[in-house]
């Protein structure tokens, strides 16, 4: 068998680019497989079930709680997130690197279990351009935003525990830092 997959774990606060990141990331990376999560929520216009995440109900994502069969779950602005431990055992088994896009509770379970992981916090510049961006988007409410920041207050207070902290102040030194982190996991790894 061959060499084991490397997990690489990115979190960060609403507003911060972290989609938009590893999205970047995993299309400039073939060798790289995006972590999809169970959850509750309903999808965004332009999500694909089975492809940004796994779309179920509460009762289905209850199931899969009590028999075991998420390695990590967490209530995220009021819907349940979760990571399947069969299909992440199974694809480092076979030597993927799975990228986890993943909250500050979610990633702190995660490098328990898994402490040969990468951890990445991405950070916004600073919280008056989180929250300029968090408005930008249009998605949210103002209480919505709100709710937001002061979670990301809470999560920002966090990144001590990351290994990296990447401000994104530009998308592109952003990536290419990022990308410099995964290289040399790879090597040390």
């Amino acid at each position: 068998m061959g060499k084991k997959g490397h997990l690489f774990i990115i979190s960060a606060p609403s507003g911060a680019g972290k989609s938009t990141i590893v999205m970047a990331i995993l299309r400039k990376d073939p060798a790289l497989r995006y972590s999809i999560s169970y959850t509750t929520r309903p999808p965004r216009s332009n999500e694909r079930d089975g492809t940004d995440y796994y779309f179920v109900s509460y009762a289905a994502f209850h199931k899969k709680i009590d028999s075991g069969e998420l390695v990590e779950w967490a209530e995220v602005h009021g819907h349940l997130y979760g990571t399947s431990a069969r299909l992440l055992d199974d694809s480092l088994q076979l030597g993927y690197d799975i990228l986890f896009d993943i909250d500050v509770a979610g990633a702190r379970k995660l490098y328990s279990k898994y402490p040969e992981a990468t951890l990445v916090f991405i950070a916004p510049p600073s919280m008056e351009e989180l929250k300029r961006r968090l408005a930008k988007r249009g998605a949210d409410s103002a209480e919505v935003i709100e709710q937001r920041m002061k979670n990301a207050k809470a999560e920002m207070a966090q990144a001590e525990r990351y290994h990296h902290v990447v401000v994104n102040d530009d998308l592109d030194n952003a990536l290419s830092e990022i990308e410099a982190i995964i290289r040399k996991a790879r090597l040390h790894g």
